[in-house]
C-alpha cells in the first residue's frame, strides 16, 4: 500500500473552502503539518485564514498574510498554530531563522509555498493543492488533498467525513467549532438554515499498552472503544423519557454522528461557577427515576445487532483507583512499595464488595455539570439533557449520585450535597418501601472515595502524560470530596491508610 492518499473536491466559493478547512480542523491535532500549494491567487491564504478562524472560534479574527513576516503565531484554544509563507525565502537554511527547522513541537503548522523549502520539511504531512476551476464559476477552485506518510490516515478519514456529510445533507451547512473534552472525540455545530445539529467525530480509541490484566487501560475499565455504545445508550435513555440527543445520521464504522443539538444552557452559573440548585435537583430526580426501574444490559443497536453494556466489576474499579498509586503519589514525592500497593488493593477489594452486590443499573459515570444541559421548554426530568454516556456500565446506583453531588469540575457545598443526597433517598423510598437509606448512604461514601481516588490519579496523568496542566486545579476540590466520604463509618477500614500514606495536593494544608 502506498504511503499517500489523494482525493479531489470542488470548492464553489469561500464558504465551501471554510467548510473543507473546518472539516480538516476537526480531525487534526498538535503536530500536524499542512502545506498549501498553488499559483498566486489560488486561495492558499484564504484556506489558511478559514482554518485559523474556525479553530479560534472567531469569524472576524484578523489573519494577515504572512508574506512579509514569514511566520505568524496564534495561541488557539486547542493548541498553538503557526502560519508561514515561504515565498520570500531563497534557501531552506532560512527555515531555522523563522523557527521552522525543526518545526515547533505540539503545534499545528500551515505553510504556503512549501516547495521553497526543498526537501527540508518532514515527510508526514497533508498537502492541499489549490487551483482555479473556471468551469464552475469565477470563484470556484479545485482542491487536491493528499495525505503523505502518517497523515495518510487523516486524509482517508477526511474523505469519509466529507462523504458522510454529503449523504446527510450537510455539504453546505456552516461549521462552528465546539470545545472538546479529555477524550479523542471532537465536535462541531452544523447550521442548516435555522436548524442546528451536532457533528460528533468519535474515532476508534487507539489501544494503549496492554499492562492491565493483558488489556489497555480503556479496555480494562470498560471505556467505549468506538461510537456504537453512544448510539445504543442514547436510544435506551430516550425510550425512558430521558433527554439524550436524537441520532439523525450515523456512520458506525468511521465513528461519525449527526445528532440533535440540546442547546447551550447548562446547570451552573456565576464566577466561579456554582450549582443552580433547581437544576441539580431535577438531575437528581432523573437518577432516582432511572434507578427505580429495571434496565437491561443488552440493548438494540441496529437491525439484528445488539450492544452489551459492560459490568463495572471489582477489577475495573481497582484499576481505576490504582491511578492514584501510579500517577498522583509519585507527583507528591511518594514511591509506593509493593507491600503498600498490596495493602491498598486488598483494603479496597473488601470495601467494594457491598456496593457491587447492590442491584445494578446503568451507570453513566461522568454525570456532572459539563455533560448536563438545561431544557426549560420540556417538563420534569426531561428538562435535563444528558450528552456524555458512551462509557456507561452496569453498576451501583450510588455512583452517579456521587458524580452529580460531588461535581468534579465545580465546588458543591457540603450542605447542597447533603440536600441532593437526601432528595434522592426520599424519591427512592417513595417509589419502593424496600429501599434501604442507610445501605445507600454507605455505598455512596464508598463510591465517593473510589471515584475521587481515581480522579486524583486521572488529573495527575492528564498533566504529566498528556500535557494538560489545567486539570490540576481540580485536585484540591477532589481532595475535599474524598475527605467528606472518608468520614463515613463505612470507610473505617481505610481511613488510617489514607492519613498515613496519601499527602494532600499542592496548595492544600
Amino acid at each position: 500500500m502506498t504511503d499517500q492518499l489523494t482525493f479531489t473536491t470542488t470548492l464553489a466559493d469561500e464558504t465551501a473552502t471554510a467548510a473543507l478547512m473546518a472539516d480538516l480542523a476537526l480531525l487534526i491535532g498538535p503536530g500536524a503539518l499542512i502545506t498549501l500549494t498553488g499559483d498566486l491567487g489560488a486561495g492558499k491564504t484564504a484556506a489558511a485564514r478559514a482554518m485559523i478562524r474556525y479553530l479560534a472560534d472567531d469569524a472576524e479574527l484578523e489573519v494577515p498574510s504572512p508574506t512579509f513576516t514569514l511566520a505568524q503565531s496564534y495561541d488557539l484554544p486547542s493548541f498553538p498554530l503557526v502560519h508561514a509563507d515561504l515565498y520570500r525565502i531563497s534557501d531552506a537554511s532560512e527555515l531555522e531563522e523563522i523557527g521552522l527547522s525543526p518545526l515547533p513541537e505540539a503545534t499545528v503548522v500551515l505553510i504556503e509555498w512549501p516547495e521553497r523549502a526543498g526537501n527540508a520539511l518532514p515527510h508526514d504531512r497533508i498537502d492541499i493543492a489549490l487551483r482555479h476551476d473556471a468551469s464552475d464559476g469565477d470563484t470556484a477552485r479545485s482542491a487536491e488533498i493528499t495525505g503523505i506518510g502518517k497523515a495518510r490516515a487523516v486524509v482517508a478519514r477526511l474523505k469519509a467525513l466529507r462523504e458522510f456529510l454529503a449523504e446527510a445533507g450537510h455539504t453546505k451547512s456552516r461549521r462552528e467549532r465546539m470545545a472538546g473534552d479529555a477524550s479523542t472525540r471532537s465536535y462541531a455545530r452544523l447550521y442548516k438554515g435555522e436548524r442546528v445539529f451536532i457533528l460528533m467525530n468519535s474515532p476508534k480509541r487507539p489501544d494503549g499498552p496492554a499492562i492491565y490484566n493483558g488489556k489497555p487501560y480503556s479496555g480494562a475499565v470498560h471505556l467505549a472503544e468506538d461510537v456504537r455504545p453512544f448510539v445504543a445508550i442514547a436510544a435506551a435513555l430516550r425510550a425512558r423519557g430521558i433527554s439524550a440527543p436524537k441520532i439523525n445520521d450515523a456512520d458506525l464504522d468511521h465513528g461519525f454522528l449527526v445528532t440533535e443539538d440540546l442547546g447551550r444552557e447548562g446547570v451552573i452559573e456565576g464566577e466561579p461557577p456554582q450549582p443552580i440548585v433547581e437544576r441539580y435537583e431535577a438531575a437528581t430526580d432523573l437518577l432516582a427515576a432511572l434507578h427505580a426501574q429495571d434496565v437491561p444490559s443488552v440493548l438494540p443497536l441496529a437491525p439484528q445487532v445488539t450492544y452489551e453494556v459492560p459490568t463495572f466489576d471489582v477489577d475495573a474499579m481497582l484499576i481505576e483507583i490504582g491511578l492514584m498509586l501510579e500517577w498522583y503519589l509519585p507527583d507528591r514525592g511518594v514511591q509506593p512499595s509493593q507491600v503498600l500497593r498490596g495493602e491498598f488493593l486488598e483494603l479496597w477489594r473488601e470495601l467494594l464488595e457491598a456496593p457491587l452486590a447492590a442491584k445494578p443499573t446503568w451507570v453513566i459515570r461522568d454525570y456532572h455539570s459539563p455533560n448536563l444541559l438545561w431544557l426549560p421548554a420540556r417538563a420534569g426530568i426531561a428538562r435535563v439533557g444528558v450528552i456524555d454516556f458512551q462509557d456507561a456500565v452496569m453498576g451501583p446506583p450510588a455512583y452517579d449520585v456521587v458524580s452529580l453531588a460531588q461535581d468534579a469540575r465545580i465546588d458543591v457545598a457540603a450542605e447542597i450535597e447533603q440536600a441532593l443526597r437526601e432528595r434522592y433517598i426520599a424519591a427512592r423510598q417513595a417509589a419502593s418501601t424496600e429501599f434501604d437509606a442507610d445501605e445507600f448512604s454507605a455505598h455512596y461514601a464508598i463510591m465517593s472515595a473510589q471515584r475521587n481516588t481515581r480522579l486524583l490519579g486521572t488529573f495527575a496523568r492528564l498533566n504529566r502524560r498528556d500535557g494538560k496542566p489545567h486539570y490540576l486545579k481540580h485536585q484540591p476540590r477532589i481532595w475535599d470530596y474524598l475527605h467528606r466520604s472518608l468520614a463515613h463509618a463505612a470507610l473505617d477500614p481505610i481511613r488510617d491508610w489514607y492519613a498515613a500514606n496519601v499527602p494532600p495536593p499542592i496548595g492544600v494544608a
